[in-house]
């Protein structure tokens, strides 16, 4: 990149954040880093790190070195352990809540967490075919949707590229901008976008000890994935998603 581009660019995103001006800095308290559960919803409790079955021993490096996307899956389910074991590798607490909303296991700036994830669930063995939002706090799961033809719809929002919904789940993360701009403000956009890309690189490593794969997939019509999860599109939207399914 040329110099003089360099400069200018970092002196115009200077200029437009004003950290003087962020919740954080005005006094204001953080809002919560996981949606409230509705009153009515029944709590699915996923098994938890240390019962798991079924978690192959593969180290770091063979993970980094067997990582690649699939858009091919095998129809076998995914087992709750394992499913339990994604969602805990993606989103999960290594650390109670606390103070600062509790350590996850991928980075975020400034702690923010300004992700929700949503699955929608064909094929584990212990649960029905439907939507489903994960509780990170609780590590547990809520439906969220039946719909009859779960798979086609999924695959409708991703502009019809059916091998989104042919594996065991697809992941679906939606932001909260919310979370993230109560401390960064307009500088919010950049770094969800960051955070997005450790979360999916967590689900490429993390199938490698399960026998799966995954597809990062940015290419889906926004207003039909938004309306998919019942999301209103701006305190609340789609920004990633990715299937998951035996290999």
């Amino acid at each position: 990149m040329d110099r003089d581009l360099k400069f200018f660019l970092k002196d115009t995103i200077r200029k437009m954040v004003d950290f003087s001006q962020t919740a954080q800095s005005r006094g204001l308290p953080p809002p919560p880093l996981q949606k409230p559960c509705p009153p009515d919803a029944t709590l699915l409790p996923l098994p938890r790190p240390g019962a798991w079955t079924g978690i192959g021993n593969v180290s770091v490096v063979e993970a980094i070195a067997g990582r690649k996307s699939h858009r091919s899956f095998r129809q076998e389910p995914f087992t709750l352990d394992e499913l339990a074991f994604l969602l805990w590798a993606t989103q999960g607490l290594r650390k109670a809540p606390g103070a600062a909303g509790g350590l996850r296991t991928v980075p975020s700036a400034g702690c923010r967490h300004a992700f929700e994830t949503y699955l929608a669930v064909y094929r584990v063995r212990g649960l029905d075919p439907a939507l489903y939002r994960y509780l990170p706090v609780e590590h547990a799961l809520i439906e969220t949707a039946r719909l009859e033809h779960l798979d086609e719809e999924v695959a409708l929002a991703a502009f019809s590229q059916d091998f989104v919904s042919r594996g065991a789940v697809t992941f679906f993360w939606t932001a909260v901008p919310e979370r993230m701009e109560w401390r960064y403000g307009q500088a919010s956009y950049k770094v969800m976008a960051l955070d997005a890309g450790h979360v999916c690189q967590n689900l490429y490593l993390a199938c490698e000890a399960v026998c799966a794969g995954t597809c990062a997939v940015a290419a889906y019509d926004q207003e039909a994935c938004d309306r998919l999860l019942s999301l209103d599109g701006e305190n609340e939207f789609t920004l990633y998603l990715a299937p998951a399914g035996k290999v």
